[in-house]
């Protein structure tokens, strides 16, 4: 049975889609079966994988709203299997208000397919709204990445005041599997200050690795494919490389 887990920050721009695809990559060439769902509107997880959104026939849009079967919707690559996103989910949140169970459409999906993986990512919205609300709830743990910046640990609060409550009503089972520093800058005091805060913070649940600025990270999404392929010697997929490591290790 596949390990569920979240990737969720409410604050943008932190590295968390870019850690749930080259985790996903990384991952994938250690022989690790993995399925990255994104459930991101801006579909950002699905191009970065090299999914062509215009190409797909059903995206998980159509799993939670029409009743498509996951499987039908998932598309294999090189780098992991995808279940794409599309701008149309933008709109689910509003759709599933009436729905019963509306809190579990994704979970419910999901169940249908873990059997074939062990590791199921879920590439969730920058915001703590109902999608990413159906994300916690399908999920076991949760990864957190967090820049490495002073109003990145302003918002973890609220972040884990929406866990706790979820914990608490909906998923009882939902736990933190790891916190995943990224856009480490090592040449400023401030940077290892605010990873040893967060250290402090997470005792256990800090990666020892630290995801580096680094500009392989930021061009490869242009070429829809991870930095594990695009520059496989680049500072930015060797550090994922040694997170996959580190990850495979915590499963």
């Amino acid at each position: 049975m596949a390990k569920t887990i979240a990737v969720v920050n409410q604050k943008g721009g932190v590295g968390k889609t870019t850690t749930a695809v080259n985790l996903t990559a990384a991952l994938h060439d250690l022989g690790v079966r993995v399925l990255l769902c994104d459930f991101d509107p801006q579909a950002n997880a699905s191009s970065g994988l090299g999914v062509d959104k215009r190409k797909i026939k059903h995206s998980v849009y159509d799993v939670i709203i029409n009743d498509v079967p996951a499987k039908d919707a998932i598309v294999h690559t090189p780098y992991g299997d995808v279940l794409p996103s599309s701008a149309d989910l933008a709109g689910a949140a509003v759709e599933l208000i009436g729905a019963e169970h509306r809190e579990h459409q994704l979970e419910k999906a999901l169940k249908k397919v873990e059997q074939f993986y062990d590791v199921i990512f879920i590439d969730c919205p920058p915001s703590l709204e109902m999608l990413t609300l159906n994300g916690l709830c399908a999920a076991d743990s949760i990864l957190v990445p967090v820049q490495c910046e002073y109003f990145a640990l302003e918002g973890l609060s609220d972040l884990m005041s929406t866990l706790r409550m979820v914990k608490r009503k909906i998923n009882p089972r939902l736990e933190i599997f790891a916190v995943a520093l990224t856009m480490y800058d090592g040449r400023t005091n401030f940077c290892a200050q605010v990873a040893e805060e967060v250290r402090r913070h997470f005792p256990g649940k800090v990666f020892s690795t630290v995801i580096p600025r680094n500009i392989r990270l930021a061009e490869a999404p242009s070429h829809g494919i991870p930095v594990t392929a695009y520059d496989r010697s680049s500072r930015g997929s060797q550090a994922y490389k040694a997170m996959a490591e580190e990850f495979k290790a915590k499963l």
